[in-house]
């Protein structure tokens, strides 16, 4: 039952979510005003915006204009359902516990974990849709998280050579391309991985980024889906590599690195 509140939960999650890079794009609240349509404007009832059931029910249209729903929807909520899941899983059953873990704080450790999720997930799907990685999404994230670490155990060091050496790295790519590599945003993003993850598991992260991203590009090239000068977002590798990290990095480590 808990398993099912869980991801139930993660699904609710994932639609607020979607509100936030939709609206974020478009620059309205993310607070006020209905569901809307984004075709014909019409007003969303709460049948239809019922996480991943509305989307089958109405065969992914619109219930008034029958325009096609972006997958986006129901995909970030279903990862984000997931997600929660997964992390539950983890704790529940002990599988690659952070070295700081301790059971007295396990309600905290969970929320860092489905906190970060969510910030990762969101950073990943914007990125990927509009080829941008917003402060908006990272500073505020960055403010949150820092405290949360220390409190949780990380150390003021770790946290810092994180930060310092993610950020550098991409600081001194965007310094000697000027910014034809990377942008600010992935400058921002590495520091976020640094507190995120701490150094050892940070650079892990990066390899794994970018390996990820490597495999992809050139399966893109082979199958003529890209060219030399297609532009690819790594936001999404980056964040990918780091929720799996996050979620699995000392059991990785202990298997790669023997």
């Amino acid at each position: 039952m808990n398993m099912v509140f869980i991801f139930f939960i993660g699904l609710c999650v994932g639609s607020f979510l979607n509100v936030i890079i939709v609206r974020t794009h478009e620059n309205i609240s993310i607070v006020r005003g209905r569901s809307i349509c984004p075709f014909c404007h019409a007003t969303l009832r709460f049948f239809d915006v019922i996480p991943v059931l509305s989307y089958l029910l109405l065969c992914g249209k619109c219930r008034f204009c029958h325009a096609r729903i972006h997958p986006q929807y129901p995909l970030v909520e279903l990862m984000t359902g997931v997600g929660f899941l997964l992390i539950y899983l983890r704790y529940t059953v002990g599988f690659s516990l952070p070295e700081t873990f301790s059971v007295s704080l396990l309600p905290w450790f969970f929320v860092r974990d489905a906190f970060l999720l969510c910030v990762f997930l969101v950073i990943a799907v914007y990125d990927l849709r509009y080829t941008y990685i917003l402060d908006r999404f990272i500073l505020p994230a960055l403010i949150a998280l820092i405290p949360l670490q220390l409190f949780l155990g990380m150390s003021w060091q770790s946290l810092l050579a994180g930060t310092l050496v993610l950020g550098s790295f991409f600081g001194a790519q965007y310094f000697f391309s000027h910014g034809t590599w990377v942008g600010g945003g992935d400058i921002r993003l590495g520091i976020l991985m640094g507190v995120t993850l701490g150094l050892s598991q940070g650079l892990f992260a990066l390899l794994l980024a970018y390996g990820t991203g490597a495999f992809v590009a050139v399966l893109l090239l082979v199958t003529k889906k890209a060219t030399r000068k297609t532009q690819i977002p790594f936001g999404p590798f980056l964040a990918g590599a780091t929720s799996i990290v996050l979620f699995a990095g000392t059991w990785m480590m202990n298997i790669f690195f023997l």
